[in-house]
């Protein structure tokens, strides 16, 4: 069945990096499994649940791709990098032959020789806005030259663009070397030797800055240097209406998910409060959500990134406190609105990727999903008890092409070489 046939509103739950695993300190359990979510497990059970892979084989398991993936655009066909996404959204124009760099303030150990510090917080302990763009001012006052740009962003998440040049380098994303030594993670290859000398001189710039010698009198972690990494250039996505006949919009706090959603000409909404962490306007986001639905569009692509900065801090308490508000504040919202307007609606469930509390950042493994239309009732065996990692894997389903998904929902057809010769039969 086609279910562009009749009128439905369509929504994607992405919960960045929920999926996990065990955890000692939540009795053995993962944090979706700890989680109290009754509208998610309402999802598992009235729906279509299983297991997708959404970053292809070989390729990094970012939030950048992950997302690409889920939002539908095959990541190998799309993906340019994940600095440029960023770069859309902060305003920032790239020309053809421009390459941007994500470029986060953190905190550093104290040694003589960069290659001798360890990556204490890739986020300089989530420093304000305003404190980060007196930072960056400083770097760039420093740093500029024709070829050589920095742009402010939100928080510790900035971008610099060198020009008229092309990618080569190396470089290691920062929330990967959490607690670690940065030896032998600096940017290596084409620009390497640049990116090295500016984010060494960024220590002496930073080390003794007002705004740091302020938060470190406030007993805060100083931004004491820069970070390079992202690599990319100008993005070319496919609009999104052109590909799937339908309006759109994206609610997110972090640049990179806004980005995206330019590129693909999608709305992208700003929520008061939405920050990117557990303190966000979750109901805020909620709220949003349905506006949108009832003013003109029909698909919404609802973007939390607390559960995977949760993980990257391994906070598992937090974890899954974050789950949690996701299902109470923005699902609890949306499921009974959207019951009743009367109007057929579908929801798309799922992660972009795992972050394991374990090891702090993401991992390429398979999420579970959970894919629930109004007005169908699919076979039992395709549903699960409750929404979490193992009750998804139980059901057999196995979707290895993340971008297919979108095509899924949009227009209820099953991808291809993903599932057991009943189901289409059944869904």
């Amino acid at each position: 069945m086609n279910h562009q046939e009749k009128h439905m509103k369509y929504i994607v739950m992405l919960g960045d990096g929920m999926a996990d695993r065990p955890v000692p300190a939540l009795g053995g359990k993962t944090p979706l499994e700890a989680a109290y979510t009754p509208n998610m497990d309402f999802l598992a059970q009235n729906g279509v649940t299983g297991m997708v892979r959404t970053v292809p084989e070989g390729m990094p398991p970012g939030s950048d791709t992950a997302n690409l993936s889920v939002m539908g655009y095959d990541p190998k066909v799309y993906y340019s990098g994940r600095s440029p996404l960023e770069a859309v959204s902060m305003g920032v124009e790239l020309a053809p032959d421009d390459v941007a760099y994500r470029c986060n303030l953190v905190t550093l150990s104290d040694a003589p020789e960069l290659e001798d510090a360890e990556m204490i917080d890739y986020s300089a302990g989530e420093i304000s806005t305003a404190e980060a763009a007196d930072l960056i001012a400083c770097l760039d006052a420093a740093f500029h030259a024709d070829d050589c740009t920095l742009y402010a962003g939100i928080s510790y998440r900035h971008c610099l663009v060198l020009r008229g040049t092309q990618t080569g380098s190396d470089c290691t994303p920062p929330h990967d070397l959490s607690g670690q030594p940065v030896r032998g993670h600096l940017p290596s290859g084409r620009h390497g030797a640049r990116l090295r000398e500016m984010m060494e001189r960024s220590r002496a710039l930073l080390r003794d800055h007002p705004v740091n010698q302020a938060r470190i009198a406030r007993g805060l972690r100083p931004a004491n240097a820069c970070w390079f990494w992202g690599e990319g250039t100008r993005p070319a996505l496919t609009p999104f209406e052109q590909l799937y006949g339908m309006r759109g919009g994206v609610i997110s706090a972090v640049d990179l998910i806004k980005g995206i959603a330019i590129c693909a000409g999608l709305d992208s909404i700003d929520v008061p409060g939405a920050t990117g962490n557990i303190d966000t306007n979750f109901a805020g986001k909620g709220q949003a959500a349905l506006e949108l639905l009832q003013n003109g569009h029909d698909f919404v692509y609802i973007h939390v990134e607390a559960p995977d900065e949760c993980g990257h801090r391994g906070e598992a308490e937090n974890k899954v406190a974050s789950i949690e508000l996701i299902d109470r504040e923005i699902l609890g919202c949306v499921l009974p609105a959207l019951r009743g307007s009367g109007e057929a609606f579908s929801v798309l469930l799922m992660p972009d990727h795992p972050t394991p509390l374990s090891i702090r950042t993401h991992t390429a493994d398979p999420v579970p999903f959970a894919l629930y239309r109004s007005d169908t009732v699919p076979d039992a065996h395709w549903r699960a008890p409750a929404y979490t990692e193992a009750h998804a894997a139980s059901t057999g389903l196995m979707i290895p092409a993340g971008h297919r998904m979108m095509e899924w929902l949009l227009r209820g057809q099953m991808p291809e070489n993903s599932m057991p010769e009943n189901f289409a039969k059944s869904c």
